[in-house]
């Protein structure tokens, strides 16, 4: 089995190549060209000539534009990148008579309530971002490949910036930090991610039935204030010598930012677990785990 993955480098990338290592033999490209093969999904020809030589029957996407601020001004690459390069992806998987892993967010809802949301629930999207990720999902859906979508939210890797190492270095500095606190989620580690999609590979090979769209994600939810409040309790507890004494709740509304984010970021994983008989673990193990790896513990 021949298995091509999009976006090697990045967070979830990263782990990919650790998990989908023993399915079979593994092409993981980034943006830049290795030997006349490309991952650069802003280039769709050479995107579309990168897969028809290369003739997986799995193609991974785990590349994406994410700068969900600059997706504002940028309208134009995040919907060539997340939009147009995923209905590239899905007719050549679709000729082929592949499968196509794709990675999507729960930015395609409004984020109102406090219902974790279901895969079934009306979307909105609050921001440009939100729009061509969904835009990707439709494409994906509407081509007739077969597919398995995730969507998921609050994505952090040991390997890169994350929000935790952001607190953990502004902590060092600063007696008082001031972090979001009714914006509510699960954040949710890219190796947690990378494994749930090795296991759901190896299941829809035998049952295609399963394709489909799913929400993937820690159990669990906490506020950006309940994390960073984790994240630094946890580093203190362990012997890091940190400035801060105080983290103060703010709301949203008070952080200027280009791009809206949504309110309720929970996502039901309901179907996820019962279709594949996966146990999702809580957001606090796979943190304290990423933690430990950070501060050498």
């Amino acid at each position: 089995m021949k298995i091509l993955l999009l976006g090697k480098n990045g967070q979830v990338g990263w782990e990919l190549q650790r998990s989908l290592a023993p399915l079979g033999e593994l092409i993981a490209l980034d943006r830049h060209s290795v030997d006349g093969l490309s991952g650069d999904l802003s280039d769709l020809g050479a995107l579309r000539t990168t897969i028809r030589q290369v003739r997986p029957d799995i193609i991974v996407n785990a590349a994406a534009y994410n700068a969900v601020d600059e997706a504002e001004s940028e309208t134009r690459l995040a919907d060539l990148v997340n939009g147009q390069a995923s209905q590239v992806m899905a007719e050549e998987a679709a000729s082929l008579g592949a499968w196509l892993i794709h990675y999507s967010t729960d930015y395609v809802f409004n984020g109102e309530g406090l219902t974790p949301w279901q895969e079934t629930d009306p979307v909105a999207p609050l921001n440009h971002y939100g729009v061509s990720k969904l835009a990707g999902e439709q494409a994906i859906t509407a081509s007739g490949c077969k597919h398995l979508i995730f969507r998921t939210s609050w994505v952090y890797g040991a390997r890169g910036n994350n929000f935790a190492k952001t607190m953990l270095r502004l902590a060092k500095d600063r007696d008082t930090l001031s972090v979001i606190v009714d914006q509510i989620g699960a954040p949710t580690g890219a190796d947690l991610i990378a494994d749930v999609t090795a296991l759901a590979i190896r299941q829809v090979l035998q049952r295609p039935d399963l394709a489909g769209l799913y929400h993937l994600a820690a159990s669990g939810e906490v506020s950006w204030h309940g994390y960073a409040s984790h994240v630094i309790d946890f580093a203190k507890a362990n012997g890091e010598e940190l400035a801060v004494k105080v983290i103060n709740p703010i709301d949203a509304s008070a952080y200027a930012a280009p791009a809206r984010r949504p309110l309720n970021s929970r996502l039901n994983t309901q179907k996820l677990r019962d279709n594949f008989s996966l146990y999702l673990p809580d957001w606090q193990s796979g943190v304290t785990r990423m933690l430990m790896e950070v501060l050498n513990k």
